[in-house]
Order: structure tokens, then C-alpha cells, then sequence
């Protein structure tokens, strides 16, 4: 019996010690990028340091109304905290969503970072000019998101959009061109705007969709597109999953 609950108590030990290294990753992760958004984003501390005290003076004096301000007190600096590192968050997002716009692979990098059950395949369509269409699968239907110039772009999504309406049957399709002119989804905006879209289809015709266009994507795609933006992509991108998790 000892012998055979060694390992398991190993396997736990082994468990417990990669949670504590997840954690000190997140937490340097975490570091890293509040020392960035500090030196680029001046108002960032104090927007912080504001949230914080408002919280704690609006809680003490909750409590001062009911005589219990001292116990109200914690509550207002967590509460506080908590508000901090959700304005945080967001200001990096938006720092993040700044440099992104109009650089080559930017939609497909915002749409790498789609929350939920949406299933993504990059660059179904493209030129040599970095002009692509991604196809993506969701609850709404099948969505081709395009970026680059508007003038190829939209002749992009017009031909992938006849080569997918012959496999997908009734199941609507909708194009969205990435851009901040009229018409245009801005980049900042694009998974809003996908979260937005009605809900046609189950799960279960995802899949049978999903199955249906693979043999799109392997007889034709487009271009490789870079991997990210931003030099500092990919990292910037492990941080966001980092914040959605905690």
C-alpha cells in the first residue's frame, strides 16, 4: 500500500510545484507589463492611486453611516485593488490595440485572441501585398474578417465567400473588413463586434461546418502572415491570458 501511494503523493508534490511556477510566471508576466504601460502611459499611476482612495473614502463612509467603518474599510482597499488592476488591464489592452492598428497580421492576431468557442483559421485568402481574409466559425456562422487594402480585400472575401456557400448550406455568412474608415470594424472593436452577432447555429453544426471547410484550407490558402503586429507580440498576447485568468 505505501508503495503504491508513493507515486501518488509524488505526482501531487510534482503538481503543486508546477502551480507555484505558473504563478511566479504570471506574477513576473504581470510585472513586466506594468513597468511598460508605466513608462508609456503617465496617467496610469494616478488614474490607479485614485481608484484606490476613492474606494476606501466611499466605503469608510458607508461605514461611518452605520458605525461600522472600520470594518468597512478592508472592503473599500479590496474592492479598491481590484478596480486598479481591472483599469490596468484595459489601459494595456488599449495600448496594445494602438500599436496593432493598420500593421500587417493584426487581425489575425486580435482574432487569435477571441474568447469562447469560435474556431479560427488565418489566411484563407490572400495577396503578396499582405491583404488576407480569416475565416472564422461560431455560434453567429461563419464570419470572413478581412484586412488590408479595402479595394483587394473585398474581392478576396467575395470569392472566399462563393467557395464557402457551396459546403455551409443556409447557414448565414457575414464579411467584415478590418478598418477605421465607413463601413469598417476598427481593430480595438473587432471582437465586440463579433461577440455581438446573433446566435444561429449549435455546436454540433460548427463541428459538421468545420469538418466541411477543412478541405478548403488544405487545397487553398493565402500567404503567411506575420506571427504577430507587434515586436513584442506574442508576449504582449501571453499577458492578456494572463489577466482573463486571474
Amino acid at each position: 500500500m505505501a508503495n503504491g501511494s508513493k507515486p501518488t503523493k509524488e505526482a501531487k508534490a510534482a503538481a503543486k510545484a508546477a502551480r507555484k511556477q505558473a504563478s511566479k510566471e504570471r506574477r513576473t508576466q504581470l510585472w513586466q507589463a506594468f513597468q511598460i504601460q508605466r513608462k508609456e502611459d503617465k496617467l496610469l499611476l494616478p488614474w490607479m492611486i485614485g481608484v484606490l482612495v476613492a474606494s476606501v473614502v466611499v466605503f469608510f463612509l458607508i461605514g461611518l453611516i452605520f458605525g461600522l467603518q472600520w470594518f468597512f474599510l478592508p472592503i473599500g482597499i479590496i474592492i479598491g485593488a481590484l478596480l486598479a488592476f481591472i483599469l490596468f488591464g484595459r489601459r494595456v489592452q488599449k495600448t496594445v490595440y494602438a500599436r496593432a492598428d493598420g500593421q500587417a497580421g493584426a487581425a489575425a492576431w486580435a482574432l487569435d485572441n477571441l474568447q469562447g468557442a469560435w474556431r479560427v483559421t488565418q489566411a484563407v485568402a490572400g495577396t503578396t501585398q499582405l491583404d488576407a481574409v480569416h475565416r472564422v466559425i461560431g455560434r453567429p456562422g461563419v464570419i470572413l474578417v478581412g484586412e488590408g487594402s479595402p479595394g483587394r480585400v473585398k474581392g478576396l472575401i467575395a470569392q472566399e465567400k462563393k467557395r464557402v456557400s457551396r459546403l455551409v448550406g443556409d447557414t448565414p455568412i457575414y464579411e467584415i473588413v478590418v478598418g477605421n474608415d465607413a463601413g469598417q470594424v476598427p481593430l480595438s472593436q473587432l471582437q465586440k463586434h463579433l461577440s455581438k452577432l446573433p446566435r444561429n447555429i449549435d455546436a454540433k453544426r460548427m463541428d459538421a461546418i468545420e469538418g466541411r471547410l477543412a478541405a478548403l484550407s488544405t487545397k487553398k490558402s493565402g500567404p503567411a502572415l506575420p506571427k504577430g503586429p507587434l515586436p513584442q507580440g506574442a508576449k504582449m498576447r501571453s499577458v492578456q491570458r494572463t489577466m482573463r485568468r486571474r
